[in-house]
């Protein structure tokens, strides 16, 4: 009896699984590149997680954080990737990569954006993180590309006016196409879209009566922005009015 007990006792640790040894972080950090090198995300994510939750306080883990958020942004999994961007900065916003970071978040958002003739949300959202960037990290070598961005991000949105604004006027509302082009006049001066904005002002203008103010935005365009199409279209329009 005591041996056949004995017996059992051993077969049932022999049949117990092994417990999975708990890898060191930097093991677990050198087998994630090697995933994220070879486009295997899964695994890459994976192997960085077990990075976050088992070694939290070693200097791995922020690293890994950021990488698991890179892994979604490579798979164009945005939402993801920026939940992943925003728990870093919330735990380490000072840290060495933290730029970095700040530059993918903004990126996440501005890799999404719409055409002109839909919402812009995402891309108010790209310009607000790319301004945070300049703000919270003016010295990063990411700085450069985030101002040419911004650039990028105003002029979508003064398109987005002048869209807005040409419909109200095709629409038969020249007050709502006169407040949105002078908007754009006003917030958005050095965008590539302000000689669409002046012509389209002096034609609300001629709409309106007010052929003077109509007739002074158009020298303005012919003086200023006469290599435009719309330069060359404002001369022609002041040779029609003599």
């Amino acid at each position: 009896m005591l041996v056949g007990a004995v017996v059992t006792a051993a077969g049932c640790t022999f049949l117990r699984p092994v417990p999975t040894p708990i890898l060191p972080a930097e093991e677990l950090y050198a087998l994630g590149e090697g995933d994220l090198e070879r486009n295997r995300y899964v695994e890459a994510r994976e192997n960085f997680r077990q990075i976050v939750e088992r070694h939290p306080n070693t200097s791995w883990a922020p690293r890994a954080r950021f990488l698991i958020g890179e892994a979604y942004y490579r798979e164009a999994e945005f939402d993801k990737a920026i939940k992943e961007f925003d728990a870093f900065l919330a735990f380490w916003p000072r840290h060495q990569i933290a730029d970095l970071v700040q530059y993918r978040l903004a990126m996440a958002y501005y890799d999404q954006m719409k055409p002109v003739e839909q919402d812009q949300g995402l891309t108010v959202r790209a310009l607000d993180q790319f301004k945070r960037l300049i703000r919270e990290y003016p010295d990063s070598r990411y700085a450069t590309d985030a101002l040419a961005k911004i650039d990028i991000c105003r002029g979508r949105l003064a398109q987005k006016e002048v869209w807005v604004a040409a419909y109200y006027f095709n629409q038969g509302n020249p007050r709502a196409a006169r407040q949105r082009l002078e908007q754009v006049l006003k917030e958005y001066p050095r965008t590539l879209v302000i000689p669409e904005a002046l012509y389209k002002l002096a034609e609300v203008n001629f709409l309106d009566g007010r052929n003077a103010e109509a007739v002074a935005l158009l020298r303005q365009l012919a003086s200023e922005y006469a290599h435009t199409e719309w330069g060359r279209r404002a001369v022609q329009r002041l040779r029609a009015q003599r």
